[in-house]
């Protein structure tokens, strides 16, 4: 286990040393320099062919930056990051693209497009992501298990464990980022069903009123609307624009919201009187489940009680008793 230990020691050292190596062999100053003496002797070349050539004009002062900007902090990490990482990046990717299979690539897909990161995230960065979450997590366990006298099946198991959990913890991370994001979403529709109701009952289309309310009101719920405009504006119907949009959320509110406008374009009827009724009965789904959770409050509140705040009464309530107790008994 040391030997290998000490071989992963010496492979990541002469990666590290050669892309070091890499990096100052292709140093920014020295290609700058480079491509300005190829311009200038460029440039007399061309003004030999040409000795006849007015020389009125102003010549071409080009100055060098000084060595100081160039090896500032800023630009020597943008150079590195540039240079090194992203191209190391786009390897791994590559990798790791052969090896992942289908099924994970399509749970990363549904994640994204959950999550609402469809065109920002990019599931081949996320591949990667999770397989070096899985190499950091199972270097991390035999790390761990070289050091202790387990058996040897018992180490074989602590390793994959380690591994298991290299593979969940990204996929907890998107469900938790999920999770948040529909709570926001949750709280922030009755608001805006009541305040399209009021604009669309003021005179305003629906698309007009959801125009004026995606630019005075930000959130997660906002940007899918104005995801769902942008998709209207491209040639998409509403029908599978508003569907969509449902599917990007994944709450009941939501697509009973969308259904019922759906509805009302394909029947005809009101879409005031339709927003109306669905804005009172987000109110009212709101209501119930601001009042379901403060009835689980008791419930959660048991936990803590139990382990801070019942030991801290006991010690303050039961010491005296029990000092007085042990001095009556023993006489002193």
């Amino acid at each position: 286990m040391a030997l290998f230990l000490a071989l992963l020691a010496s492979i990541f050292f002469a990666v590290a040393v050669a892309l070091g190596a890499m990096y100052y062999k292709q140093n920014p100053e020295a290609q700058l320099r480079k491509r300005l003496h190829d311009m200038i002797d460029a440039a007399e070349a061309e003004r030999a062919k040409n000795p006849k050539k007015k020389k009125n004009k102003t010549p071409t002062i080009v100055t060098l930056a000084p060595s100081a900007a160039l090896h500032s902090p800023r630009n020597m990490t943008r150079n590195f990051f540039r240079r090194v990482i992203r191209p190391l990046m786009a390897y791994l990717e590559e990798k790791f693209q052969r090896f992942t299979p289908s099924e994970i690539r399509l749970l990363l897909e549904d994640k994204i497009f959950r999550i609402g990161k469809v065109g920002v995230w990019n599931v081949k960065r996320l591949v990667t992501i999770w397989c070096l979450s899985i190499l950091a997590a199972t270097i991390l366990a035999i790390m761990m298990v070289s050091g202790m006298t387990l058996h040897p099946l018992q180490k074989i198991f602590m390793i994959l464990l380690g591994a298991l959990m290299g593979a969940g913890i990204p996929f907890a991370m998107l469900n938790s980022a999920i999770r948040n994001r529909q709570k926001a979403i949750r709280k922030q529709l009755p608001e805006f069903l009541d305040i399209l109701c009021v604009s669309v009952q003021a005179g305003l289309s629906f698309d007009g009123a959801v125009g004026k309310m995606t630019k005075r009101m930000h959130g997660p719920l906002i940007d899918e609307f104005k995801r769902m405009q942008n998709d209207v504006a491209l040639g998409m119907t509403h029908q599978y624009a508003l569907t969509n949009l449902a599917q990007r959320c994944d709450l009941e509110e939501v697509y009973l919201f969308t259904t019922s406008i759906i509805q009302a374009e394909k029947l005809g009827t009101s879409i005031t009187r339709t927003l109306q009724t669905q804005a009172d009965n987000m109110r009212d789904r709101h209501r119930q489940s601001v009042k379901a959770q403060a009835l689980k409050a008791p419930v959660k509140i048991i936990f803590p009680m139990v382990l801070f705040i019942f030991p801290a009464i006991f010690v303050i309530l039961l010491f005296p008793a029990m000092v007085s107790l042990i001095r009556a008994f023993t006489g002193r």
